[in-house]
């Protein structure tokens, strides 16, 4: 079993939600709609759409979304908001790996959040194709990673740790393995007197590599930014933002 099926509860969970930014989230949700040319009327994938904090804004304008995430805890606490709110939102709880999406459906589709690590070359190649297959022609696809391997190489640091609000302490021990192309790290949450360690293996692309996946999965990339300014894309900056067209 993959580490991202146990990974995503507890402590790591709350960690990973008090860390967000709700006013960079609404600009992310502002990025989306212009990038991906979202209505009231698109039907939204969000893909690893956690609890929700980019599908609920675009809901909340009436757009269509559906949101499939492997959390369960996640996948309750946005099917409670959205029935809070009554929002156009189904949640799908699965492994996106071994769910079949419907093809062809969607106006859209993203995966943001830095979650496009997880997979390593065969499954990853798998996880696009299926984002490519359920999206119509001419439909736009972004994604969000701060794991590309031009983010991550030129400054890479073994150890790392971070406060997170006032009482969670994040640890990390990081070993790259050029071989296979993926980081090994040991992750630890402390809040008092609770500790939560995790091993997680994140998968380290490079931006030809990816541009590469999408093409093979009919996905023509049209943009590659490092900011939500729409700044090209280039070696050593923080973050990628990708937008790609199905051809």
């Amino acid at each position: 079993m993959a580490w991202y099926h146990t990974y995503f509860k507890g402590l790591p969970q709350r960690a990973w939600k008090l860390n967000q930014d709700e006013e960079y989230t609404d600009y992310e949700v502002d990025f989306l709609r212009d990038v991906l040319e979202i209505t009231p009327d698109s039907k939204v994938l969000d893909v690893l759409a956690g609890y929700g904090r980019h599908a609920v804004p675009l809901a909340t304008d009436g757009t269509a979304l559906t949101c499939i995430d492997i959390s369960q805890e996640y996948c309750e606490e946005l099917q409670t908001t959205a029935g809070r709110g009554q929002l156009p939102i189904e949640v799908v709880c699965a492994d996106v790996l071994n769910y079949a999406l419907p093809a062809g459906q969607f106006d859209a589709a993203y995966c943001f959040g830095n979650s496009f690590s997880f997979f390593p070359r065969t499954e990853m190649q798998q996880f696009i194709s299926q984002i490519a297959s359920a999206l119509k022609p001419g439909a736009h696809a972004a994604i969000h990673t701060e794991n590309l391997a031009e983010s991550i190489l030129p400054n890479f640091q073994a150890r790392n740790w971070m406060p997170v609000q006032d009482d969670i302490i994040y640890l990390a021990e990081n070993e790259y393995r050029a071989e296979g192309g993926y980081i090994e790290a040991e992750q630890t949450f402390i809040s008092g007197s609770e500790k939560v360690t995790h091993h997680v293996r994140q998968h380290i692309y490079t931006l030809g590599e990816l541009t590469y996946m999408f093409e093979q999965a009919g996905l023509l990339v049209v943009g590659t930014f490092s900011n939500l300014e729409a700044d090209p894309f280039q070696l050593g900056d923080e973050q990628l933002y990708l937008v790609a067209r199905k051809q």
